[in-house]
């Protein structure tokens, strides 16, 4: 199967995620400043998450670009990465609003922690397709990033619950730590 349109499917649905985030910011109930300051928290976990939906975009762009082709396994694992990534805007909304509150800020990371397995699944649904010695598996290397990724959620889940600040520290990091990029996928071309 071609990959086109696994690609362009998953550029929409990425795209309208963003789209919902933003479109569930609110205005300042007046004109002045401090009724924009009053919306800090909100702005903040919608910068945050919109980091993350575009951290999610450029590595799944570069995950894709050395694949020659996809299959129903491959389909299906994008498929769970995108239900993942779609559930982003409610979280964030959720947590925007209660950014001191234990759950929401614990399920933030759930999903988050979420998104992370999903793409290691994705990931190796790829490298099982295009074989361990292909120019995927060798950019991609043994995926450390992502296994620390997916243990750095895990903890700060529960931390989340004891403390949402520390919960949220953690995601900050981790979106810090993805944002710088990759330069193996540009070697690997």
């Amino acid at each position: 199967m071609n990959k086109a349109r696994l690609e362009a499917f998953s550029d929409g649905v990425i795209a309208i995620a963003i789209t919902i985030m933003v479109l569930g910011l609110q205005m300042p109930r007046g004109a002045g400043l401090d009724d924009l300051l009053k919306l800090v928290p909100q702005l903040l976990s919608y910068v945050l998450s919109f980091t993350y939906v575009g951290i999610y975009w450029v590595n799944h762009h570069h995950l894709l670009q050395p694949v020659s082709r996809v299959n129903g396994r491959i389909l299906w694992a994008n498929l769970h990465l995108l239900f993942w990534l779609s559930l982003i805007p409610f979280v964030t909304n959720w947590v925007a609003e209660h950014h001191r509150d234990p759950v929401p800020v614990a399920s933030y990371g759930a999903v988050l922690l979420m998104c992370s397995v999903a793409f290691l699944l994705l990931r190796r649904a790829l490298i099982a397709s295009e074989g361990r010695d292909s120019r995927l598996a060798k950019a991609v290397g043994k995926g450390v990033k992502n296994s620390a990724s997916i243990v750095l959620y895990a903890l700060a889940i529960p931390l989340s619950m004891w403390s949402p600040l520390l919960g949220t520290a953690i995601y900050v990091v981790l979106a810090a730590f993805w944002f710088i990029p990759d330069h193996r996928f540009e070697i690997s071309k």
